[in-house]
């Protein structure tokens, strides 16, 4: 398994958090629910130092090199500030009453 993270800093970008949180809901989380090797993706932000970003978990090196249909750079304008990838060494899912994982955040707040 591999971790990717990518981290932007939107202080000299094209867009916007807000932006960006739209272009969640209406796009790009219903296009990541069926990418073939990803387990899991968190979009994340810090609204106070204009940061965005996302952590993805793949099942395989492989998986993580595959083409990814986003337009995340395009919306910014550049590519991100950080992309590193990491191997995972142990996984655990916490013991929460949770429905399930997926739509939840501040894009769906809304």
């Amino acid at each position: 398994m591999l971790i990717r993270f990518v981290l932007w800093n939107l202080a000299d970008s094209k867009t916007t958090i807000e932006e960006l949180r739209r272009y969640l809901r209406d796009e790009s989380v219903d296009e990541f629910s069926s990418v073939e090797g990803l387990r899991f993706k968190a979009w994340v932000s810090d609204a106070s130092t204009e940061r965005w970003g996302a952590v993805y978990l793949w099942e395989t090196a492989e998986a993580a090199r595959q083409p990814l249909q986003s337009r995340a750079r395009e919306l910014i304008g550049k590519d991100p500030d950080i992309a590193e990838e990491f191997d995972v060494e142990a996984t655990i899912e916490g013991a929460f009453e949770l429905e399930e994982l997926s739509r939840l955040g501040l894009a769906f707040e809304q």
